[in-house]
């Protein structure tokens, strides 16, 4: 399987689109069409954390001062089904790996499993 989920008004994520070789991945975008329990219980499986797949970066995250709780696992769960921000992205599935973010030593290591 081959697949991307992405935030079309993200920059970051448009970028990145622009420079990996995406023909034959199923593309999902987040905002019009928002991840499903089921899907983020696979990227589970992939990354074995519910808080590696949360953006700690969203606004809403400072807002709601979630820095300041002791968040478990089915908390980021929960907080990532409800709000599309708060899943990092863009996360990119190859077959059996997954690529979380848009650090440059994820997008290398993407890169080098695709092209």
């Amino acid at each position: 399987m081959k697949k991307v989920y992405f935030l079309q008004t993200c920059d970051t994520c448009r970028r990145i689109l622009k420079e990996v070789n995406i023909e034959g991945f199923e593309k999902q975008e987040i905002k019009s069409n928002p991840i499903t329990s089921s899907q983020l219980d696979e990227l589970y499986e992939l990354s074995n954390s519910y808080e590696e797949l949360f953006n700690k970066r969203a606004k809403l995250y400072r807002e709601m001062d979630l820095k300041n709780q002791d968040l478990s696992d089915k908390d980021y769960r929960q907080y990532i089904l409800d709000e599309y921000t708060f899943l990092k992205r863009p996360v990119f599935v190859v077959e059996d790996k997954i690529f979380i973010g848009n650090s440059k030593k994820v997008v290398e290591a993407l890169k080098a499993n695709i092209n």
